[in-house]
């Protein structure tokens, strides 16, 4: 059964006319309420008061999760509140999408209507802050809910969790370029989404992998039926024009045409690498992203940033290409090199720091290799920086916020010929620069112990010259006629895109660095 959940004016009364449509009998959970009371659900709350109406809710709702005629049950916003409904709706293994809608969007949609929990504001927004947590506790997948017709492009993927492993989550991605579904759990890899007919594998013809020469020997017999490979050397160096060359050439005659698609399997390097190759070649083709280190898990898999390094600066020749899906298997986490896996941390507490909330409460108080086991935390991230990008997607204005500490630490790899540190590393010194040019002196402490605890770097290596770095800064892709603009940030979640910065400043946070 798919059962709907999600605050008032999400549009689950819409969705279950939409599941209608693909023959499936749809049940609004509080219509069976009302049959059952014979009076409206506004007349039960004035008459019996909301406890009355709760237990009420409690006994309906456990009897349709039960009958198995019922294909859809919508149920209301509340009904997660119960803890018996929660535990009915995991135990008995429905698939549970949360229709997912801002606090200013319901209120603005309900605010006029005769629902008893929708006359005042504060008391509205208090309640949707509350139900947030609940919501997420028990989804299986995440889909916009005030999206025109989603279902009829989200279905087939809603349908296809039952057939995945356990515990797999499915977001739905959305901007303004495209739309495309996110799934993060353990043993995806070989797994039915790779199969034919799968709705992670768009278009109707072959598949393509494209990977390193390390990935590739791990994973690449588990992505199904593959018509090629193209292989690229692994690390930083092989984002280059060069390399882009040659691996387009390879896929020309592989014989690669535009009704195929391409796997990108790997981390960052090989996302960025093919998923500008997807766009440019034969002007544009599909491309799935299957990262397999962490920061790709976390944060550059997502929003279809593309693009190679030239020697001047980092990331200035690219593109956007959307995905047409992100698949993360967690498990390929375990047999990354111990240094990459750290130094994927540096993407997590940037994610947090920007998020706040819940979030950062949970990343600050992380222990080290705890990443492996959290499954949970990869798909908070994940979500995130979509919902960034679903707001901002050409990165002209509040995707800006992403790039907390990348100023600086994009400076250090390019002084470096991004030989010295990994991204990872190089990330969680401009975290700290960051911070000091924000004045947030004691969250700065709190990120250098977060650092040191997991075995991130806090101080530059000595032989690097902080003028040289603040000199490369200049040569920031972001840069504009204004100069460059940093993001800045004094209290998590609160980040502050676009602000300048003294040259006396920059430097002072890039000398602290030095031992």
């Amino acid at each position: 059964m798919i059962c709907l959940v999600g605050f008032m004016g999400a549009g689950k009364s819409t969705a279950l006319v939409e599941l209608a449509a693909h023959g499936l009998h749809s049940v609004d959970a509080d219509s069976l309420i009302e049959e059952r009371a014979g009076r409206s659900i506004t007349q039960i709350f004035e008459a019996d008061g909301e406890a009355a109406f709760r237990d009420l809710e409690r006994e309906v709702v456990i009897e349709a999760l039960a009958d198995p005629s019922i294909d859809v049950l919508a149920l209301g916003g509340g009904a997660v509140e119960s803890e018996a409904i929660r535990e009915a709706l995991v135990v008995d293994g429905h698939t549970v999408v949360w229709l997912e809608i801002s606090a200013e969007s319901a209120w603005r949609r309900v605010r006029n209507s005769k629902r008893p929990l929708a006359r005042d504001e504060s008391a509205f927004r208090a309640l949707f802050a509350a139900r947030q947590p609940l919501y997420d506790s028990v989804s299986d997948a995440i889909l916009p809910g005030v999206a025109r017709r989603v279902w009829d492009r989200a279905y087939e993927a809603v349908r296809g969790l039952e057939d995945l492993p356990e515990g797999t989550r499915m977001f739905w991605a959305e901007s303004s370029g495209g739309e495309y579904p996110v799934y993060v759990g353990r043993e995806l890899l070989g797994s039915a989404l790779f199969e034919a007919g799968s709705p992670a594998l768009p278009g109707s013809g072959r598949t393509f992998c494209f990977t390193d020469e390390s990935v590739g020997g791990i994973y690449g017999e588990r992505l199904g039926e593959l018509a090629g490979t193209v292989t690229v050397p692994p690390g930083e160096s092989a984002k280059s024009m060069v390399q882009l060359d040659e691996s387009l050439r390879e896929m020309a005659r592989a014989g690669v045409t535009r009704s195929d698609r391409l796997i990108a399997l790997g981390g960052g390097v090989v996302g960025d690498l093919a998923g500008f190759a997807a766009h440019t070649y034969q002007r544009g083709i599909p491309v799935v992203q299957v990262p397999t280190t962490l920061v790709s898990q976390v944060d550059s898999a997502y929003g279809g940033k593309t693009g190679v390094d030239l020697p001047e600066g980092k990331n200035y020749v690219g593109a956007f290409h959307l995905p047409s899906a992100v698949i993360s298997d967690v498990d390929t986490l375990a047999t990354l090199p111990a240094a990459e896996l750290t130094a994927g941390m540096a993407e997590v507490v940037k994610t947090a720091l920007l998020a706040g909330g819940g979030l950062w409460e949970e990343v600050a108080a992380l222990e080290p290799g705890e990443i492996l086991t959290r499954a949970d935390l990869v798909f908070a991230c994940a979500r995130y920086k979509c919902s960034v990008v679903a707001a901002d997607e050409r990165d002209t204005g509040l995707r800006a916020q992403l790039n907390l500490g990348h100023t600086v630490g994009h400076a250090i790899e390019s002084v470096t010929s991004y030989e010295r540190y990994r991204h990872g590393e190089a990330i969680a010194l401009g975290l700290l620069a960051a911070l000091r040019l924000s004045g947030a002196g004691q969250l700065r402490e709190e990120v250098r112990e977060w650092n040191l605890r997991h075995g991130l770097p806090v101080e530059l290596d000595p032989s690097i010259d902080p003028g040289a770095v603040v000199e490369a800064v200049q040569f920031d892709k972001k840069k504009t006629s204004r100069g460059v603009g940093f993001v800045l940030l004094e209290v998590p979640g609160q980040p502050l895109i676009d602000r300048p910065v003294e040259g006396s400043a920059l430097l002072a946070s890039v000398e602290e660095l030095l031992p």
